[in-house]
């Protein structure tokens, strides 16, 4: 009777959101097998959201027994019990006797493909306070009385969260070899995973502000920076004190379940006002983590101050706690900066130099986010992109983050990389005046609403988790004996050098999660045009011909690519503004808007990197015409160093050079026999192929133009090459008509010559003046020889 009730109350009163959305086939949970549900709370509220959630999914009714050999056995195995409204709570599990039950028949049958499905099941997302105080009463517990479990139904039925784990695997477990202790193993297996569960999809439980000062000014490296800065401006421990609470305030996230609730609502309504959809792909990837126990860094890209409200609303949604976020102190500006901090937030300065009572206070609260469990993200890029390509890492967060393992944290981190990628970055108009010279403005509240009257369609976003990095078993694998700097109180010497390697994996693992959307795809065909126009049939072809590329010679498996065909493609790009149909009699020529050609370069330049192998082999092919496979290995070898460290690509492979070569032969551009490569005569094929080179060509005159200067002179100071660099390249530009802003970027030609410096391939000389060599020669050659001939003959000069 009780049950039929509870049925019939979460009709009126649940709304349930599944995780995953799609558990069958993200889990691999077959519906036609034998199933048993295990859930953490013997309670008549979970068991009907859980009821009508497998009806749902066409699941077997966890209400309903089940026939197993010749008995009828549960499917429905609760782990606790509920606490009585009065007295003590049973300590016995009603799980052991039913998981015996289960056994027992299992033993005495021939099934052997029984799938037990664990299910959290949340009511609401408050973690609670780490002291229960009034407005814990009503929230959820883990074995609420049934009173209780009333008011959270009341209350949180509309927030009600399932999240369905793999099955686990019981073919061993039930063979006859094993003990007889397979329920008590299940239960115990069973608990741990729940904690990780709640733990994953609500976080730690919050301290009040009185426990967060207290619990960071007792840590010792705090109190002798107190110490130090009472000495240091000649006032009392007490007002040095209260000078750390004052950078605790500063500094510290307000996290508040219920602006995270609110905020969800309106973030709601401003993607469906502002993109047509929000893709995400491998979030699966989370849920491995979270299942394993780990503790979670997310480290995206930033493109925009939308990253901030994109991502964490992304996590949100899959069912996880939102992370703590690193933020700017620029964006604590009021109103804005409020409602961040209630919504995870903490803010950081842009430089810790000379205030070492800041820094303590900072690094200590980062310790003890990663030591009390909660996610947390941060951009290693350090700020926005301006020009669509990633920045190389800043590394103090990251740092700050290894010195906190090596104070002896016991769960696992695990670094989540993501590529964010937009149709359209709303701030990208101020970033090419930016890389104009214009001056940065300050966040502020008047900039929110200028920015609010423009929402518009701004097309699709992406949100790309890459391959995790497990940081203990990196620091493992490139420095086996760090587990003995833990506790340490100096900073061992390999740390700086590893944390250089291991942002650099981050930033490559971004870029191998790149997505094509229609955007990035048109503006990377158009923007190698003479005019950045092309007829519609082919640009249609081209688009094809690229897709089709992606597919058969993939960057990554991780790359993703839209399951639309160009025409469809073609279509929505149209609805966004950036793009122009002209029609010129029966034919319709597609070309970029004068007011987007410049903007088009940043889109292009988020997924250059796809691309480059494809475009390297095509300039070679271009200006050779024919080439053995030898030499085009050789001379891809040569300047393959140089994209991977400008665009940080995955390590060289040969395997993905030749799938590029059989792909671009499979799509009719190329011609490969045996160890012979050449170009397709015929005239399209040519076209296309030489719209392919020109992707790199203009990496390709920057590379020259620093090059030249080198070769130029005896000897040069890194400061003279890097400003007759950038001179130099603004007059190519000029003659050249080069309208991509990071072509005479001061810190691209800056990083340009660290890499060849890195790679050996210039040398320097005394005090600290840089040389050509044999190698950059070489390289010289190469480059010039794939060069439009009038640009070749002007660096000759």
């Amino acid at each position: 009777m009780i049950q039929w009730f509870a049925n019939g109350m979460n009709k009126l009163l649940v709304r349930s959101k599944i995780v995953p959305e799609h558990p069958l086939d993200n889990l691999a949970i077959d519906k036609n097998k034998p199933t048993v549900y295990i859930t953490l709370l013997n309670s008549f509220s979970d068991s009907a959201a859980l009821r009508s959630t497998c009806k749902k999914l066409g699941l077997p009714d966890p209400q309903v027994t089940q026939q197993i050999g010749d008995k009828q056995v549960p499917r429905y195995i609760p782990i606790h019990h509920r606490s009585p409204l009065f007295g003590k709570a049973k300590k016995d599990s009603p799980a052991l006797e039913i998981s015996e039950e289960i056994f027992a028949a299992l033993k005495q049958s021939d099934v052997t493909d029984l799938q037990v499905i664990p299910v959290t099941i949340l009511w609401g997302r408050n973690p609670g306070k780490e002291k229960p105080g009034l407005g814990t009463i009503l929230s959820s517990s883990l074995t609420p009385s049934w009173l209780r479990k009333i008011f959270v139904v009341l209350l949180s039925g509309r927030d009600n969260l399932i999240r369905f784990s793999r099955p686990l695997e019981l073919s061993q477990l039930t063979s006859k070899q094993q003990s007889d202790d397979l329920p008590h193993k299940l239960i115990r297996v069973a608990r741990v995973h729940f904690k990780r569960q709640k733990l994953a999809a609500l976080g730690p439980k919050l301290p009040s502000r009185d426990q967060l000062y207290q619990g960071l000014l007792a840590s010792s490296t705090v109190k002798t920076a107190i110490e130090d800065e009472a000495k240091s401006k000649n006032i009392s421990i007490v007002e040095a004190r209260q000078n750390a609470i004052k950078l605790v305030d500063e500094i510290a996230a307000n996290y508040n379940e219920s602006m995270i609730g609110v905020s969800e609502r309106i973030l709601t309504w401003l993607w469906t006002k502002l993109y047509n959809g929000i893709e995400v792909n491998n979030p699966e990837r989370i849920q491995e983590l979270t299942d394993k126990g780990h503790e979670i860094i997310y480290m995206p890209c930033h493109r925009s101050h939308m990253d901030y409200l994109l991502l964490t609303y992304v996590i949100y949604h899959q069912g996880y706690v939102p992370p703590h976020i690193a933020a700017g102190i620029n964006l604590s500006f009021w109103p804005a900066g409020p409602i961040f901090r209630r919504c995870g937030a903490f803010f950081l300065r842009r430089s810790f130099k000379g205030n070492k009572l800041y820094s303590a206070v900072f690094r200590e609260y980062l310790s003890q986010l990663f030591i009390k469990g909660y996610a947390v993200k941060f951009y290693t890029e350090g700020g926005r992109s301006r020009t669509g390509r990633l920045l190389p890492p800043k590394t103090g967060m990251l740092a700050m983050t290894l010195q906190s393992i090596l104070r002896g944290i016991d769960r696992p981190i695990s670094i989540v990389p993501v590529y964010i990628g937009y149709e359209h970055v709303m701030e990208v108009n101020t970033y090419l005046g930016e890389l104009a010279g214009q001056k940065k403005k300050n966040e502020s509240i008047l900039g929110v609403f200028k920015t609010l009257r423009k929402l518009k369609n701004y097309g699709k976003g992406n949100v790309n988790f890459g391959e995790p990095i497990n940081i203990n078993q990196y620091l493992t694998q490139h420095q086996s004996n760090w587990r003995d700097s833990i506790a340490a109180d100096e900073k061992p010497n390999w740390l700086t050098p590893m944390v250089g390697k291991l942002a650099d994996s981050v930033m490559v693992n971004i870029n191998n999660a790149a997505a094509i959307n229609a955007v990035t795809l048109m503006s990377s065909i158009l923007l190698n045009t003479e005019k950045q126009a092309m007829t519609r049939n082919e640009l249609i072809a081209c688009m094809t011909n690229y897709l089709r590329l992606l597919e058969l010679a993939p960057y990554s498996k991780d790359v993703s690519v839209p399951n639309k065909s160009a025409e469809e493609l073609l279509e929505h790009a149209l609805t966004l503004d950036k793009f122009e149909v002209i029609k010129q009699g029966r034919v319709e020529v597609i070309r970029i808007q004068d007011t987007q050609k410049v903007l088009l370069n940043y889109y292009r330049n988020n997924v250059l990197h796809l691309f480059a192998v494809p475009s390297l082999i095509s300039s070679i092919l271009i200006s050779q015409k024919h080439i053995s496979r030898d030499q085009l290995i050789k001379q891809v070898n040569a300047l393959y160093p140089l994209f991977k460290q400008e665009w940080f690509m995955q390590p060289y492979c040969e395997t993905y050079l030749n799938d590029s070569l059989e792909a671009l032969s499979g799509i009719g551009l190329l011609t490969v026999e045996n160890d012979a490569i050449s170009v397709n005569p015929s005239s399209k094929s040519l076209a296309q192929l030489n719209l392919l080179a020109r992707f790199i060509q203009c990496t390709l005159i920057r590379y020259a133009s620093v090059i030249k200067l080198i070769l130029a002179s005896d000897s040069i100071s890194r400061d003279q090459l890097e400003t007759q660099s950038q001179d130099f390249a603004q007059q190519l530009a000029q003659l050249f008509g080069i309208d991509t802003p990071e072509f005479f970027d001061k810190k691209v030609l800056s990083g340009f010559i660290s890499t060849l410096k890195q790679n050996h391939m210039i040398d320097d000389c005394e005090q600290g003046r840089i040389t050509g060599n044999e190698t950059t020669k070489q390289l010289s050659q190469i480059i010039l020889k794939q060069l439009n001939p009038s640009i070749a003959s002007a660096l000759e000069d």
